[in-house]
């Protein structure tokens, strides 16, 4: 999944890494059902989890693109 994801950035012209997470995610429920990976945003200051926490409009609009093409893409590749 992180490949997937990975490339659908690419595939947009944006830059993108592998950022391990140790926190309680819903994705840790998930794994048990079949391959996962997250989509991280930037948030202005680097905040998170907080009522503080701010992500321009434009990296919003890139994640949900990042994700469809990610989804797309897992959908073929798992089929």
């Amino acid at each position: 999944m992180r490949t997937i994801i990975g490339d659908a950035a690419k595939g947009l012209g944006l830059s993108s890494r592998v950022m391990p997470s140790g926190a309680g995610h819903d994705a840790q429920a998930m794994a048990t059902l079949g391959p996962m990976g997250m989509i991280f945003i930037p948030s202005v200051g680097g905040i998170s989890h907080s009522p503080k926490e701010f992500s321009r409009p434009a990296d919003i609009v890139n994640g949900a693109n990042v994700l469809l093409r990610a989804v797309l893409a897992a959908d073929k590749a798992l089929a």
